[in-house]
């Protein structure tokens, strides 16, 4: 089956989708709407009038011992010398200038650690990641939702431990495929016994929620395989599972080996079988959160940043800290560069670790929230969630209705049967067709401008 590298979006939406899966929304505007801020506002003007009493945190740890064919966060393979000491170096001198930027009182609700892979780190340098965390930043992780990403090959009992002391109260696991030939064609070599042994790790270490990611659409996978995996992932009772159709993209390692061109079949294998999982998710008693996430009721609300919805850690009030993370205030969403090739994010990474303590006071790349992009955002972070929308939220934000503001849009939903016509006119809610076709759904409300910029954006 030809997998079809994804190419960036085109200015102008289609009247229809290509395909049910043209982008995954997990933040909006994607980072390559971001450019270069010529004046390189200062950070302390730019939090002057933000709220500041609930703040998120994230530190982002820009390493893996691989790289999956499927992955294009920005990470790179291996830290060779002292790049992990050269880096936290850094990290903290980012730290104090941000701080430095916010007012006294500023307090944090949330915090997360991803990657990367940040059990990359050993236990020494976790637990130096956490006095960032909270001597410089001031977060206080023993008493707030604390999510961090591992990997089967780092989640070993002494990263478990400090991250478990710490106050961790959420970690989430790669896992992918339980089946050992799913994950040699999704290009992620890992010994199955590796993965059990991970896993049996993470409930020995007492942190409350595990969530576990799975991957559908890989070459060769069935109704049935997929099914093993689920099963497999179930008989750990995970608080969480996370299940992401496979992507192909561009400077990855299956986007260099694929051909161009249209896929419906492998279109219909994914959402065949995403039907299967959620179906079989639902039935195992798991609540359908997004079309991604699932939760098991008991695990009970609060359980780390990804326990309220895929875009908890999406919001205004986001501090990211890391060569690859995000900020976001209500004006300006703001980072460093980005990169998917190997070779730019390496010299990425290696400017980043040699930074003066001065060049962290300002934000250097980013997208201003102008006009109608705040509603665009909004709209996007809310109806993409099963739950939906009250509309009256909107309204007391925005002062208009959402069918005031993108009728086009919203009538076109209606059409396709996308919108649940059940759940009356207080609350948008996705019918579960709207929630199976989120990716295609989601990029439907992006703004010109922000289609305009990702279009132009030089891929590298």
């Amino acid at each position: 089956m030809t997998r079809t590298p994804l190419p960036l979006l085109s200015p102008a939406p289609a009247a229809a989708p290509a395909s049910p899966y043209e982008s995954y929304v997990y933040a909006y505007p994607h980072k390559t709407a971001y450019r270069r801020l010529p004046d390189r506002p200062a950070l302390r003007e730019l939090w002057a009038a933000e709220p500041q009493h609930a703040l998120s945190l994230y530190l982002h740890i820009p390493f893996c011992e691989v790289r999956c064919g499927f992955c294009n966060l920005f990470t790179r393979i291996g830290a060779p010398g002292e790049l992990t000491t050269a880096y936290l170096d850094a990290l903290e001198r980012q730290a104090t200038a941000v701080r430095a930027a916010l007012g006294p009182d500023a307090r944090f609700a949330a915090a997360a650690f991803g990657g990367g892979t940040p059990t990359f780190l050993d236990a020494g340098e976790l637990a130096r990641l956490c006095d960032i965390a909270e001597r410089r930043m001031g977060a206080d992780l023993r008493t707030v939702p604390l999510s961090v990403e591992t990997s089967p090959s780092t989640a070993t009992a002494d990263r478990l431990a400090v991250l478990a002391e710490r106050g961790a109260t959420r970690i989430s696991i790669g896992v992918q495929s339980f089946v050992e030939a799913e994950a040699r064609a999704a290009v992620r070599p890992q010994d199955p016994a590796e993965v059990t042994a991970a896993l049996d790790r993470i409930r020995e270490s007492g942190v409350p929620v595990l969530n576990i990611d799975l991957i559908y659409g890989i070459d060769g996978q069935t109704e049935r395989s997929w099914q093993r995996s689920l099963d497999a992932a179930l008989q750990w009772r995970p608080e969480e599972l996370y299940l992401y159709p496979l992507y192909v993209r561009p400077l990855t390692g299956l986007g260099r080996k694929e051909s161009a061109g249209p896929d419906p079949e492998w279109d219909a294998q994914r959402l065949r079988l995403y039907r299967h999982g959620r179906d079989h998710l639902l039935a195992a008693g798991y609540e359908q959160v997004s079309m991604r996430m699932f939760r098991r009721p008991a695990a009970g609300p609060g359980a780390g940043p990804g326990a309220a919805g895929d875009h908890a850690c999406q919001t205004d009030g986001m501090i990211g800290l890391g060569c690859g993370a995000r900020s976001y205030t209500s004006a300006l969403h703001y980072s460093f560069d980005y990169a998917v090739g190997m070779t730019r994010i390496r010299s990425l990474i290696d400017d980043y670790a040699a930074r003066p303590a001065a060049d962290f006071a300002h934000a250097e790349f980013g997208w201003r929230m102008t006009g109608d992009e705040p509603r665009r955002r909004h709209l996007l972070q809310s109806v993409l969630q099963a739950a939906g929308m009250p509309v009256a939220e909107y309204r007391a934000r925005f002062g208009s209705a959402p069918a005031d503001d993108f009728p086009v849009e919203l009538a076109a939903f209606a059409e396709r049967g996308w919108l649940d016509g059940t759940a009356g006119p207080d609350v948008l809610r996705l019918s579960p067709e709207g929630l199976a076709h989120s990716d295609a759904l989601g990029p439907l409300l992006f703004s010109p401008g922000v289609r305009s910029r990702m279009a132009a954006y030089d891929l590298k």
